[in-house]
């Protein structure tokens, strides 16, 4: 646990790229009341390699009771191109599953949803809203 940023600076010395994003928890809203000692771990952080594979990643916190047991570490990302593709596929995905969070529009800038399909397979779906120019 509190791996991540060490984790990504090798995938990134492995594959190349440059992070896109790099978010802590202590620059989201709310961050200020979470423990000291968990507001510099990271909510999220992408790595876009020079191929267009992306890698994205958060800390796993005590303070939220989260825990990593082997097969919880991984989750399979899907970029939508809409709203409504993120709805069908989450509700697909989801049936007879577990819904870790709710589909909603995010602080971010994306409408976004993590579940756990009913075989154990965890998705997170995630559309970016395009940029006002």
């Amino acid at each position: 646990m509190g791996t991540t940023e060490e984790a990504m600076n090798f995938y990134k010395s492995v594959f190349g790229g440059e992070f896109t994003i790099l978010q802590r928890y202590k620059d989201i809203p709310g961050g200020e009341k979470m423990p000291i000692e968990e507001q510099d771990k990271l909510i999220h952080i992408s790595l876009t390699t020079p191929k267009g594979h992306v890698f994205m990643a958060t800390d796993v916190l005590e303070s939220m009771d989260q825990k990593i047991t082997a097969g919880n570490n991984c989750r399979i990302a899907i970029h939508t191109e809409s709203e409504n593709e993120t709805k069908k596929l989450f509700t697909g995905l989801s049936a007879g599953g577990k819904v870790e969070m709710p589909l909603n529009k995010t602080f971010w800038g994306a409408f976004c949803g993590m579940c756990t399909d009913k075989y154990g397979i965890q998705w997170l779906l995630n559309y970016t809203y395009p940029l006002n120019k």
